[in-house]
């Protein structure tokens, strides 16, 4: 409160106690609290009257202070509730919100949809979906009907709005990847030197895939003949052995643990060619110097290579580099005999979580020969190119790596055993895995069925072939000069990204997918990535203490119910919320706020 003064026309002051309130969406306003009178009639009274009015201005807003420390409520015991009274609110998502207003989203919305005459705000609708990823994974119908879980109103919006908003955010969903990345500088160091790439699937839970519709030169097309992008939905290798038509995923993840772009593409094709289009992309677009790409070895292929660090990428101090897992029973006879040589040592190492474990390994710099395709200029077919260049190549032993090779392999045997006794117990789906170990077996196209035909047998030569190679893992790398130690520490890197798509497949639960049609698509794996993003970054910024589900569970509880007019009481509080409010220096441990102070709270 302060004193308020007017000035008359015969030079005379009006005076009064003014109070500043807040009204929402509208702005600041102002009240008159109490009238006191002209200037020339209080001097009569008070020797100061300015003085003494605006000391008691103090004294009222002092008062005013201390009766709200102390307010009593008054509950009315016989008071019922109405159909439809919803009186919690969740206030957690404000942290989420903190993160997102630094990455200033809000503007990269109003840039994008300047001069749209649409009348909902793809911002809100984006932002909803986005924290509803986090804290509570739904339908979009489901995160709609359930927006008055938070705090603060989204806007007035319909269902169609929101899908209407899902185009617009799959037109810039590329540039928002982008835009995400440069503004998270502000937030965290951003580390590209080395960075990690990997696949991942997601189901649709539907009954069959998506047909394209192909022209003359197999290319797919719409109704009218135009050239399109091949649906998503397509059956593949689904990570769970489902049935389901997939989307695989490729995303790529910055030293830090923090993703940094991903792309999409249909179930039924490869991972492997689909490292270098998202690569390029970033390279393109986010200016980045040289590059270490770290990925698991169903990406190591020779064009990979050939195509990050081949001579095809002229100076040889300017190409990318690689870090790959290997396949020991998978590699050539030579690189095969050179793992099981001998020439190891064996040093303890720290495993990354303070302890020590012990590391049995060897190394060399090789030539590796590599087949690549290489489409010249004015061809249209690739032709095929051998070329030599010179890799580090590190194998290393692990007994507790043999003992679960063995215990997989047990399992398969086991059943390919059983396969071979009761063959009409299974089918391709459920024999998979076993079959590799099971002579003449042959399956129905159509059925999928096992085919009677030539007697089965257990493939013995086979297992005896794999069993010599149990606990040996290989890595490769263009760096020669990286050791041993160096080269196990980069690539264990890979489990950060793992951990990412455990996140989005477990508590953002990413899958199944319940939009039909690419763009659609496109936007749902937007708000997947940016939900990943924010958790990310908050881990970061609570200095990777807490693990990732309790952190959302935390957000998820801090909620508040009415108690009555505008009085609320906070329900919840935990080390996880008291670790936010160090890491953004806001207070979070009030038990009672008005509702002005839960709206200050989510504002600043």
């Amino acid at each position: 409160m302060y004193l308020y003064k007017q000035k008359q026309k015969n030079g005379d002051l009006y005076l009064a106690i003014k109070e500043k309130y807040h009204v929402p969406g509208v702005g600041s306003r102002e009240k008159t609290v109490e009238k006191i009178g002209y200037l020339s009639d209080l001097q009569k009274k008070y020797d100061d009257p300015i003085a003494y009015f605006t000391e008691y201005a103090k004294d009222l807003t002092q008062k005013k202070k201390e009766d709200e420390k102390n307010q009593t409520l008054t509950i009315d015991m016989t008071e019922t509730l109405e159909i439809g009274t919803k009186d919690t609110r969740n206030v957690g998502y404000g942290i989420l919100k903190l993160i997102y207003r630094g990455l200033e989203l809000d503007k990269f919305w109003n840039w994008k949809c300047r001069g749209s005459r649409a009348e909902y705000s793809v911002d809100q609708i984006f932002r909803l979906l986005v924290f509803a990823r986090a804290l509570h994974p739904g339908s979009k119908r489901q995160t709609l009907n359930h927006k008055d879980t938070y705090f603060e109103p989204f806007g007035d919006f319909s269902l169609d709005d929101v899908y209407h908003a899902l185009d617009v955010i799959a037109k810039h969903q590329e540039p928002l990847q982008a835009w995400i990345f440069e503004h998270s500088k502000k937030l965290c160091e951003r580390d590209l030197s080395t960075s990690y790439f990997d696949c991942t699937n997601y189901y649709f839970d539907i009954g069959r895939p998506d047909v394209d519709e192909l022209n003359d030169d197999g290319l797919p097309v719409d109704s009218e003949g135009n050239s399109i992008p091949p649906k998503y939905r397509k059956r593949g290798p689904e990570k769970n052995h489902r049935p389901d038509p997939i989307i695989e995923m490729g995303l790529l993840m910055d030293r830090n643990g923090i993703p940094v772009a991903y792309d999409l593409f249909p179930g039924n094709e490869s991972e492997k060619v689909h490292m270098r289009p998202i690569i390029n992309r970033v390279k393109q677009e986010l200016g980045c110097g040289r590059i270490i790409f770290v990925a698991d070895r169903g990406l190591n292929t020779s064009d990979n290579i050939y195509w990050l660090n081949g001579d095809n990428k002229g100076d040889e101090n300017q190409r990318d580099g690689y870090v790959y897992g290997q396949s020991v029973r998978g590699a050539d006879e030579e690189f095969k005999s050179w793992v099981l040589s001998g020439g190891y040592k064996t040093e303890q190492v720290d495993d990354g979580d303070g302890g020590m474990v012990t590391f049995t390994h060897k190394s060399r710099i090789h030539p590796k020969e590599l087949h690549v395709n290489v489409t010249k200029p004015g061809q249209k077919k690739p032709a095929k190119k051998t070329v030599v260049v010179d890799q580090r190549q590190m194998a290393y032993y692990s007994e507790k790596y043999a003992k679960k090779q063995k215990a997989d392999r047990d399992a398969m045997i086991a059943r390919a055993k059983d396969i071979i006794k009761h063959p009409k117990k299974y089918d391709r789906l459920t024999a998979k895995g076993s079959t590799s170990y099971v002579r003449n077996i042959a399956f129905d196209k159509s059925t999928g069925e096992i085919v009677d035909g030539k007697a089965l047998e257990l493939d013995e030569e086979k297992i005896a072939e794999e069993e010599k190679y149990d606990g040996y893992y290989a890595i490769v790398t263009s760096e020669l000069m990286m050791d041993d130690i160096q080269m196990r520490k980069v690539y264990r890197g890979l489990a950060k990204i793992e951990e990412s798509f455990k996140i989005t497949k477990t508590f953002l639960e990413a899958r199944p997918v319940y939009v039909r049609l690419n763009e659609r698509i496109e936007a749902h794996f937007a708000t997947c990535f940016l939900a990943l993003v924010l958790v990310r970054l908050l881990e970061m910024k609570l200095g990777n203490r807490f693990p990732t589900g309790q952190i959302l569970q935390s957000l998820k509880n801090y909620n508040c119910t009415r108690l009555g007019g505008n009085k609320w009481q906070f329900t919840f509080y935990d080390e996880i919320m008291d670790a936010c409010a160090d890491a953004f220096g806001v207070k979070l441990n009030m038990k009672y706020r008005t509702q002005q102070e839960v709206r200050r709270l989510l504002k600043y």
